[in-house]
């Protein structure tokens, strides 16, 4: 049966873990900030830390994946903003995203560990509101880390029909389905790795941000030196498009951003590995920062020279009878089978391995939450197998949780991209509350915590700017992609449903806090050492 906690009640390490039945203090790789770190919070190491800087960096770096992102999931940005639209917008959201990254780097360096959010808004939020808020920026954190593996795993499956489709051009493998159910194999194989090969992750996710890096050098040479012809630059840097019929083009490129602000979202990433990151409250603030400058640029370089190689936005892109337009535009410019599989197996390796990232970020997430009582069946949930020192449990709830959503698609795209959409609201509601708590303690002359990595006086005006710009984001990412215009296939083709669903979640989050949540669930700020 679940604990019941008083509100007020102050709790000991001891006290509140003595249901998990393991021996406390135990070190499993720490440095001694990790030990004192992890003190202060009122934690116990359960996790082995064998994640280093170049590791963690490729971790971080892979799940926001923003160059291979741009390839894969450039419709919704030039549908509405056109080439020119969406090249002036990925740099804004990039430039911006650095002012995010930098924020919850800052938090990351006070308080690392792998509730991330949820744990910042229980330290930094006012004593009477520490509860409700650090349980509502849980729930919603566990949504977004969640919805976004089926979405990472239909675009890895998504690439394997588009190699298919190349070779094989009469292959009948275009039905929802077909694609639904390979995304479902891809779900699972990305699960077994993080059950199975889970102590070998750090080892992979350092190989594969090479294969990030010179795969992005292979991808260049083709798209510049093959095609037969490229736009003008005219064409790339002025040329813009307004094909959800907005009133104007300056609305329709807001639109547009769903696309950037989905290949930079999950800066986040990093801090829910924390637990298991030597020196962690000064290498993860730097590979967060590392990751979003390295992935902007390769990100911008990469969006330039794409659009440089379409010659037509509508024909190749936007009435495209493919799901994977940038294969096909290889495919045109090299006229080579082989050429494009191989540079699609690249596409497909890197899209497999974010997925994995993301549900090791996921899982995470799920186990912190769990650990302070924030989920039903929590003593259940947050157990961490003895001798693979993995979140086994919350592994799979990830499976169970990912292969229901990924269901969706069977019965509507449309459906589904409004799942994807939610997580990527859930997440900017999350940043919202962790970097609004942190600015209002500024505001309030109140002292944060000391950190090793710091905004000094810029922090004030850095909040501000990234709590500005997620708020636009947070609001644009619910807009459907074209007009209303009466029609009965809007409702199948254009809505966004993402409005309705994030609401009903925050609904039944808030429903369920009240009933049961708020006897169980513990802030972590009440295990906090304050001496």
């Amino acid at each position: 049966m679940a604990k019941t906690f008083s509100p007020e009640q102050r709790l000991t390490v001891e006290e509140f873990s003595s249901e998990s039945g393991k021996p406390f203090g135990t070190v499993k790789g720490c440095s001694s900030q990790d030990e004192r770190d992890m003190d202060r919070m009122g934690k116990v190491q359960e996790l082995r830390r064998n994640f280093s800087f170049l590791p963690i960096l490729g971790f971080v770096s892979l799940i926001q994946g923003t160059w291979e992102g741009l390839l894969v999931s450039n419709y919704p940005g030039l549908l509405n903003g056109g080439r020119a639209g969406l090249f002036w917008c990925t740099i804004a959201v990039w430039i911006l995203t650095i002012g995010v990254s930098a924020s919850m780097a800052e938090m990351a360096s006070m308080a690392p560990t792998a509730g991330g959010q949820f744990h910042w808004v229980s330290e930094f939020s006012p004593p009477s509101l520490q509860q409700p808020i650090s349980y509502l920026v849980g729930s919603l954190g566990v949504l977004a880390w969640v919805a976004g593996i089926p979405a990472i795993c239909i675009q890895t499956a998504t690439l394997a029909q588009g190699m298919v489709l190349i070779t094989y051009p009469d292959t009948n493998i275009q039905q929802n389905w077909q694609v639904s159910l390979m995304s479902f194999a891809v779900i699972i194989l990305t699960v077994c790795f993080n059950v199975f090969f889970a102590q070998h992750l750090p080892h992979v996710e350092g190989v594969v941000l090479f294969l990030h890096v010179f795969g992005f050098l292979a991808f260049m040479l083709v798209l510049w030196i093959t095609p037969a012809s490229h736009a003008s630059a005219s064409e790339v840097f002025g040329s813009f498009y307004n094909g959800g019929n907005w009133p104007s083009t300056g609305l329709s490129c807001m639109v547009g951003l769903l696309t950037p602000i989905w290949c930079f979202v999950g800066t986040d990433a990093g801090a829910h590995m924390s637990e298991e990151m030597k020196d962690a409250s000064v290498e993860l603030p730097r590979a967060m920062m590392f990751s979003v400058i390295g992935n902007g640029i390769l990100g911008c370089t990469m969006l330039v020279t794409f659009l440089f190689a379409i010659t037509d936005v509508e024909k190749q892109i936007i009435n495209a009878e493919n799901n994977v337009p940038f294969l096909f535009i290889i495919y045109s410019a090299t006229n080579s089978k082989a050429g494009t599989c191989i540079l699609g197996t690249v596409s497909l390796i890197l899209c497999f391995f974010c997925a994995v990232t993301n549900v090791a970020s996921s899982s995470r997430q799920i186990w912190a939450f769990s650990r302070d009582h924030g989920l039903p069946y929590a003593s259940v949930i947050r157990q961490v197998h003895p001798k693979w020192e993995i979140p086994l449990n919350a592994l799979l709830i990830c499976l169970a949780i990912s292969l229901l959503l990924g269901a969706i698609r069977f019965g509507s795209n449309v459906a589904f991209n409004a799942i994807t959409s939610v997580c990527t609201c859930a997440a900017f509601f999350s940043y919202i509350i962790s970097i609004g708590c942190v600015r209002l303690k500024r505001l309030r002359g109140e002292p944060l915590l000391p950190r090793r990595w710091s905004l000094g006086r810029w922090g004030g005006v850095i909040n501000d700017i990234s709590l500005a710009w997620l708020l636009i984001g947070f609001v644009f990412a619910f807009f459907p992609t074209s007009v209303y215009t009466g029609d009965g296939t809007w409702w199948s083709t254009s809505c966004n449903f993402a409005s309705f669903i994030f609401v009903a979640y925050f609904i039944l989050t808030i429903t369920y806090y009240f009933i049961s949540g708020r006897y169980h669930y513990v802030p972590p700020v009440r295990l906090v050492k304050t001496e």
